[in-house]
């Protein structure tokens, strides 16, 4: 569900939205990507937005919150996002989206979408305050992005519960995908001292070896992270059938492959 979901909500952080929200008076991508996810939190400060979103490096949030919301409101970059993202999504997936089976899968999306518990997972939670947009490619987004932050924040959790930061969980993925921690997109532009000692800190601590690559350790425990992000992710599809959870997957995968090759 991870690979048929992710394409569809990861459509927000493509070309079209960013436009929209550079025509808002944002700066840049950062700007737009902080204020449209950021806005179901409210005008939370920097700290709070820091902590709910786990895998920045310290001082990331703070150069665009609060910022951004001297250009917008957390009311105006929620329209936005939802409105161009569904824009961009309809762009790229072309004549899927005026099918039955992609109104079908929004709907399917969407029950599993709202049907999880909200404690301990503040960025679904806030999500789920919003309302449910009708259009069914908007709602099919909305449904994406709900199931993509539910199983973030439960990533968030196991990785806390494995003693695990922020910064350091992009080491242990660029390690997992067979690449240096120097790199990997997410962390490759982090002053060299500091991308080194936070691999000295998974090297003291048996994670990563003297070349810069595992241990077995270091890989049991990036896999142990991912097996319970999954089965911590499971709970909102508990809600469909097996036979709705197949139409489900099949109504995605076109759709998922299609958003894919956006830009």
């Amino acid at each position: 569900m991870f690979e048929l979901v992710e394409p569809i909500a990861t459509i927000t952080f493509s070309a079209v939205p960013t436009e929209a929200f550079l025509a808002l008076g944002m700066r840049n991508y950062w700007d737009g990507y902080f204020a449209g996810r950021a806005a179901p939190l409210g005008l939370a400060p920097a700290e709070v937005v820091h902590a709910v979103f786990y895998n920045f490096a310290d001082g990331e949030v703070a150069r665009h919150i609060p910022w951004v919301w001297e250009k917008t409101t957390p009311e105006e970059a929620i329209a936005v996002r939802e409105r161009a993202s569904a824009t961009a999504l309809r762009q790229t997936i072309g004549d899927l989206a005026g099918s039955p089976g992609l109104v079908r899968a929004a709907d399917l999306a969407t029950r599993a979408a709202v049907s999880a518990p909200t404690e301990g997972r503040a960025l679904y939670a806030g999500l789920r305050a919003l309302a449910v947009p009708e259009e069914p490619v908007a709602r099919l987004w909305h449904a994406a992005t709900l199931l993509r932050e539910h199983r973030g924040d439960g990533h968030n959790a196991t990785l806390v519960a494995h003693g695990i930061g922020g910064t350091e969980a992009h080491v242990l993925l660029a390690l997992s995908l067979g690449m240096q921690a120097a790199e990997f997109g997410r962390v490759h532009h982090l002053p060299e001292a500091r991308l080194a000692a936070v691999v000295d800190g998974l090297r003291d601590r048996g994670l990563v070896d003297a070349a810069g690559g595992f241990t077995e350790a270091g890989r049991q425990t990036s896999e142990r992270i991912e097996a319970v992000t999954d089965e911590l992710a499971a709970p909102p599809y508990e809600v469909l059938d097996p036979d709705e959870l197949d139409e489900l997957i099949t109504g995605l995968e076109p759709i998922a492959a299609a958003a894919q090759t956006v830009d």
